[in-house]
């Protein structure tokens, strides 16, 4: 079975997350009332049959000239080719009965007693549940659907538009106990050592202001179901997905986005350094072609190791005691964690930890047996007070720092050993290789146990009993929703001597095979950085390897081993002495190194070797870190080497004849466009931003790359198009469609067909809008009488829609769609063989100007997973999009060495803050820049 394709499905994107539904509930300004704030007092009763103006962006004059926008396009028709195959998929049927009815959408605004806005999230549930319970009379008896911050939607309408609350809320005891402390309250701490720990009051009141803001039918959601979508369809969808959040959050869950994690050690798995793998689930609603559909996923979040704070310190920096930690690090770590006290049983967020070890630091203790003339304080220290004013016995802490949970001016110190961990707090800074290996073997599952899973979480999320969804007239159905789906014939592949290849389950191999395009390697050395290696064998193997693949390889001219003394050296310092020793050896400049590196992944000589490599001599460079080298190993490496030299392993047959419907009509360059961002804890790394490009029309299996950075977590490309004087761009696109011109025999393209990944629903507009406009001026700065035609399709991997095969062979109905109502989406799953563990692509097309043909586009998509020059199988994603991911990673490794202040420009997007100056990529020497450096 070569590739499967349901045609088309229900996620109608990627998972709420970031998606329109999006985090904490959006707050109201995202909201589709955006113009909250500027409304009038609103009228004392509305019609029923009315719904409100808001004052709309087009109701402001605005210059004459006006631009289309441009909006996906509709789904013109399915595809037909392939052989159909029955499969379930993760979607369970949803009926929604009440939709005469309307959702109402308040504002919500919470403060203290003297006016100050509620800071912090977390209080705000509370708040409004304890509204809820206080006030239940005078809000009519309904029921709210709080999405966290400013928001809250009611069946139906409240009894007045405007609703004023006092609600007292207590310090509560912590309610996510890990079993690790023992809350027996035993020793509770009285008034008077409350005041001298410095507590605040037990209690406070907040304030909350409840305003009608606009009504949403639900009838809108019908409409959805048409393909008629319009922002009040998404808002009842929002709406529908924050009664889900809820639901989970009144059961104790972490929320992250759409996915709910419980607070059960059955879902931990342990992945080293004091963090753990939560499993959850997703959940939200979609509109599919069968209708409306609840879409339910295994999904995993990463938590700090709940219990003694000592024990996940000692976890997270892999020490063996408490004594040999580092505790400025260990500072920096726990700063803003919760914790739970014992024995009091309360919860407090870390701010620090003491300069002085706990038998050394003090404080100011009131005391209360002070005869007359002596004095009323005295001071003592913390392991004093703990063990006897309080009589807690301390086994370990008096050597220790003791953590701080009090104000910077006025802290509160707490002994190491009496602090636990509150369970699911989240971890979000990158995980590290090894991590990385242990989550992925630990949450690995067969398809039949994630189906078994996936029906459980349904019956313990319970959604029938969720008052909100009842009121609104949801039911849900239990069953997996049944699909048709179409297995694609693979390609055909060319290889050496004219040869003809066809994959089996998305798999070849050149065994006894050659390469269709083989290079020559001639004026190469080996390069050393101390890595344990008999050399003179791998050499040996590496020319006989090659010499059975077509490519010829001259014996090295030299091999070059580190000084033993360079080895302490730092990355950047190993680097420049390898070079001068390269350089006083060498005759000429090499064509090719090999370069032989000490640690398998994350070198620090990786980045280094690779900017001195491309960006200063233009050399091109294959960096190995043997460990067992056999014949499947140096072929991948010659893999590699033959296509950033030039050379070719496989073509697709069509691309050799050329024969690909459209494509090889009419010169057409195909563009992959990536975004790459630091991880979630690094907020000031800037992104980098890839597009590649085909080159050599009518080929489509070679590419080249452009890669820039901008300001950080910015998703938009903004130099597609940048002009820096009247008569210079100097922007990707123009760089990438010279290149293609030179290449392809002095041809403009006519057809440009772009894939973009890593963007959500709520961003297509942009794409189309922003990115689409900037390649065009491009094109049009180039020759101002060239219109070429657009196609624009988005991959997306990171949905939450799976496909299985039935157990059973039962008959699937064929008109049971999950994709889309009206936009024209369809999945793909090119790796088959591996149907129900991998994740098919989700693929968008928002834009068709060529007018292809379903059948011929899925075809084209299909192919493209075959033309990736790194492997012997067919990718999950076509290959421009993986040469862009792959680019931008490379390059980013560029900057980890780079002084940010040495580079620095005042390039990048304007963030909240204003312009950021984002330090440039350096450029590529020309003679490698057009080659697939990145491969």
């Amino acid at each position: 079975m070569d590739s499967f394709e349901p045609d088309g499905n229900g996620a109608n994107g990627v998972n709420g997350a970031n998606g329109v539904n999006g985090a904490d509930g959006v707050n109201e300004a995202d909201g589709v009332n955006g113009a909250e704030h500027a409304l009038p007092p609103p009228p004392p009763v509305i019609p029923p049959d009315v719904v409100p103006l808001r004052p709309e962006a087009d109701n402001i004059p605005e210059p004459v000239k006006k631009k289309n926008v441009r909006v996906p396009i509709a789904r013109r028709g399915l595809g037909t080719k392939g052989t159909k195959i029955p499969l379930v998929t993760n979607h369970f049927k949803v009926n929604v009965t009440n939709i005469d009815g309307y959702f109402f959408h308040y504002s919500v605004s919470v403060s203290y007693e003297d006016g100050r806005p509620l800071d912090g999230k977390g209080a705000g549930r509370r708040i409004i549940d304890r509204v809820h319970e206080t006030y239940h009379s005078e809000l009519g008896g309904k029921d709210f659907a709080y999405d966290g911050e400013k928001s809250l939607f009611t069946v139906g309408s409240l009894p007045r538009n405007k609703l004023e609350f006092a609600v007292v809320l207590e310090d509560m005891p912590s309610n996510r106990n890990n079993g690790n402390a023992s809350p027996d309250g035993h020793g509770s701490p009285n008034e008077s050592d409350r005041k001298r720990l410095r507590r605040p009051n037990r209690s406070k009141t907040f304030n909350v202001e409840i305003s009608y803001a606009a009504k949403i039918p639900m009838k809108a959601i019908g409409d959805a179901l048409r393909g008629q979508e319009s922002e009040n369809s998404q808002e009842a969808l929002r709406v529908l997905d924050i009664i889900l959040r809820q639901h989970a959050s009144k059961q104790g869950c972490l929320l992250v986005r759409q996915s709910f994690f419980h607070n059960d050690p059955k879902n931990f798995a342990d992945v080293g350094g004091g963090v753990l793998g939560c499993r959850g689930f997703h959940s939200s609603f979609r509109t599919t072609q069968g209708g409306l559909s609840l879409n339910i996923d295994v999904s995993t979040t990463m938590i700090i190791q709940p219990g003694p704070v000592v024990d996940f310190l000692i976890a997270n920096q892999n020490v063996r005691d408490p004594f040999s930690l580092d505790w400025m690090k260990a500072k920096r770590t726990l700063k803003n964690l919760r914790v739970k006290t014992s024995p009091s049983n309360l919860e407090y967020k870390i701010t620090g930890l003491s300069e002085k070890p706990c038998r050394e630091q003090t404080f100011t203790l009131r005391n209360k047996h002070a005869k007359d003339g002596e004095d009323g304080e005295i001071e003592v220290t913390v392991y004093d007070y703990f063990v006897n004013h309080r009589n807690i016995q301390l086994r370990y802490s008096a050597d220790l720092p003791c953590i701080n949970v009090g104000k910077p001016k006025r802290p509160t110190y707490i002994p190491l050993e009496l602090c636990s961990l509150v369970s699911l707090q989240r971890y979000t800074k990158a995980l590290s290789t090894l991590q990385r290996a242990s989550l992925v073997e630990k949450s690995r599952q067969k398809p039949q146990e994630r189906m078994s899973v996936l029906s459980n979480a349904l019956k313990i999320n319970n959604y029938d009993a969720e008052p909100m969804l009842r009121s609104c007239g949801v039911s849900i159905s239990s069953g997996f929703t049944q699909v048709e789906g179409r297995v694609l014939p693979a390609p055909r592949l060319k290889v050496g001597n004219g040869d003809d290849f066809f994959p089996r389950n998305g798999r070849w191999n050149f065994n006894n095979k050659k390469l269709v395009k083989p290079t020559k390697i001639e004026k190469w050395a080996v390069v050393n950085f101390s890595a344990r290696c008999d050399l003179k064998g791998l050499v040996r193997d590496l020319i006989k390897c090659g010499e059975m693949k077509g490519i010829s390889i001259e014996p090295p001219f030299d091999v070059f081993e580190e000084n033993p003394q360079s080895r302490r050296a730092p990355p950047l310092v190993r680097v420049e002495r390898m070079f001068e020793d390269i350089q006083s050896k060498l005759p000429g400049q090499p064509q090719f190194l090999l370069c032989l590196l000490p640690e398998r992944k994350n070198s620090a000589l990786y980045g280094p070797w690779k900017r001195k490599n491309l960006a200063e001599y233009g050399i091109v460079t294959q960096c190995i870190a043997p460990t067992r080298v056999n014949d499947q190993y140096l072929t991948n490496v010659l893999l590699k080497i033959n296509a950033k030299l030039g050379g070719l392993n496989s073509l697709l047959a069509v691309e050799y004849s050329p024969s690909i419907p459209v494509v090889s009509k009419a010169p057409t360059i195909i563009l992959g466009m990536d975004v790459s961002h630091g991880s979630p804890g690094q907020s000031d790394v800037p992104s980098i931003a890839a597009v590649v490009s085909s080159r050599q029309w009518p080929l489509i299996s070679r590419y080249r790359a452009s890669v820039r950075t901008q300001s950080p977590k910015v998703e938009m490309i903004d130099s597609l198009y940048k002009r820096i004087s009247e008569s210079e761009d100097d922007g990707i696109m123009r760089e990438l469609l010279l290149d293609f011109y030179t290449s392809s025999g002095k041809q403009k393209p006519d057809q440009i067909i772009i894939f973009r990944d890593g963007v959500s629903e709520s961003q297509f507009n942009q794409v189309l809008n922003i990115e689409l406009d900037q390649i065009i001026e491009a094109c049009k700065f180039l020759d101002e009488n060239w219109n070429p035609k657009f196609v624009v399709i988005i991959a997306q991997k990171n949905h939450h829609t799976k496909f299985f095969q039935p157990p059973s062979p039962d008959n699937v109905p064929p008109d049971n769609k999950v994709c889309h109502p009206r936009n024209n989406d369809f999945y793909l799953c090119a790796q088959a063989g591996m149907i129900g563990t991998t994740r098919p692509t989700h693929y968008h097309v928002l834009l068709d100007e060529v007018g292809f043909s379903a059948d011929d586009l899925q075809e084209l998509v299909h192919s493209l997973s075959y033309v990736y020059q790194r492997s012997t199988t067919a990718i999950s994603v076509v290959a421009p999009v993986c040469y862009a991911h792959l680019a931008a990673t490379q390059m980013g490794q560029f900057m980890k060495f780079e002084d940010a202040s040495e580079t620095s420009s005042s390039h990048g997007g304007v963030t909240s803050a204003g312009a950021v100056p984002v330090p440039q990529l350096p450029r590529l020497k020309e003679n490698v820049s057009s080659s697939m450096f990145f491969c």
